[in-house]
């Protein structure tokens, strides 16, 4: 572990975005690794959100679509265990409400990569439901954008053969 890393208040959040920054300059392979042993180091049972970001970004790392749907749905696991980290009774923190339109979005799009219409309408329906959380923001814009979209495309049928086009994830 570096230095830096370990004056890191989350070292293990600073090696995750790392990996992110490696995903983002086109080195999915690398990307993948580090996430990889990341993963290992911290378990399926470990910290919530890092699981639940490493899980989100993994997915997108990935270049079989069934791989991606995998990583997707280990995060949108974390985040459930994120919200089940509230007290009885109460509603889940804005910061974990607002994953769940992103997550079910990118769910829905790996659905119907993996040729599950059906499926990829309930967790756009999901997507389009928790999207109420997001703010008025380029953020929440983008993602209510891409909603719409990926509506667009699956057509009234549900079979995907609508119009448009989903450009990819929505990180």
């Amino acid at each position: 572990m570096t230095e830096q890393q370990e004056a890191s208040p989350d070292a293990v959040m600073t090696r995750i975005g790392q990996a992110i920054m490696l995903l983002h300059a086109g080195d999915r392979e690398e990307a993948r690794n580090r996430l990889g042993a990341i993963w290992t180091e911290i378990g399926a049972h470990g910290d919530p959100l890092h699981r639940c970001t490493l899980a989100h970004y993994m997915a997108d790392a990935q270049d079989d679509p069934a791989d991606e749907l995998a990583w997707d749905l280990r995060a949108l696991n974390a985040a459930d265990g994120l919200a089940d980290d509230r007290p009885a009774g109460r509603e889940p923190a804005a910061p974990v409400r607002s994953l769940y339109p992103s997550l079910h979005l990118n769910l829905a799009a790996d659905y119907l990569k993996v040729q599950r219409p059906e499926a990829a309408r309930v967790h756009l329906a999901r997507a389009r439901a928790a999207s109420a959380n997001l703010p008025d923001d380029g953020y929440g814009n983008g993602v209510r954008a891409a909603i719409a979209r990926l509506e667009h495309r699956l057509g009234p049928d549900g079979g995907g053969t609508g119009p448009g086009t989903y450009p990819g994830r929505f990180t």
